[in-house]
């Protein structure tokens, strides 16, 4: 099968390719950095799609690029996200609107440019990496927060009118992944606490039941769970460690 995985270039969205293309799907990378996403080695075959999702039109060329080397994508993992942090009362609207864009509106227009394909073949999977934070709220990441609960009601929508058409459509919601983002949340935490790095590490860490940062191959694991099985649709599949129990 096609499938196209955006934010591939390291992190979750590298997991989810190297899963994809062993269980033997064509697997096209998207990401903004060329260099990153050229660098990136699969067992199986690939196609290189410098892209920037928040740019409607970079989005579609995304599309039609896969579509005039392989066909129409099959199988859609949207991974391409961000976080910030700041108090609320300190989000400017700048911010805000950039939260919204990655994280909920880039994910809309790619599932919307999936679809049609997908039911007119009766067969497709559309994977989205949401968050914990799609079902709980936390201190100092309100936009993106709003963001992701936001996601996961678009992939419940999404689901629920396709789910005759041999569509699914579901969200992968992880707590703190070992990633660059959560490197990212370490370093604002050790900077507005005085903490060390790895002191600052460790409060994620404890935020898990299980104690430790999530494996971005675990998340992976959960993805193919949704692409394999046409039974699971409109869910938001906690990886976790039990952080949130739902």
């Amino acid at each position: 099968m096609i499938a196209l995985v955006t934010g591939a270039s390291s992190g979750i969205g590298l997991a989810c390719a190297q899963v994809l293309s062993a269980a033997g799907h064509r697997v096209a990378l998207a990401a903004r950095d060329k260099a990153a996403l050229e660098a990136v080695s699969l067992p199986g075959e690939s196609l290189v799609v410098p892209t920037d999702v928040t740019d409607p039109d970079a989005a579609e060329a995304m599309f039609e690029t896969v579509e005039a080397a392989w066909g129409p994508v099959e199988v859609l993992v949207v991974n391409a996200g961000a976080g910030s942090s700041s108090p609320l009362a300190s989000t400017s609207d700048q911010e805000w609107q950039r939260m919204l864009d990655l994280n909920l509106t880039a994910p809309f227009r790619c599932i919307r440019r999936a679809l049609p394909a997908m039911t007119s073949a009766g067969h497709g999977r559309i994977v989205v990496i949401a968050s914990v934070a799609s079902k709980v709220g936390e201190t100092r990441i309100a936009p993106y927060t709003a963001a992701k609960h936001g996601v996961l009601g678009l992939v419940r929508s999404a689901a629920a009118e396709v789910a005759r058409t041999g569509v699914t459509v579901n969200a992968v919601c992880p707590g703190y992944v070992d990633t660059p983002m959560t490197d990212g949340s370490v370093a604002e935490i050790a900077s507005r606490t005085g903490r060390s790095a790895e002191e600052a590490r460790a409060v994620l860490e404890r935020k898990q039941p299980i104690h430790r940062l999530v494996a971005p191959e675990e998340v992976a694991s959960a993805v193919m769970l949704c692409v394999d099985n046409g039974a699971i649709n409109g869910q938001g599949l906690n990886v976790d460690g039990g952080a949130v129990q739902s």
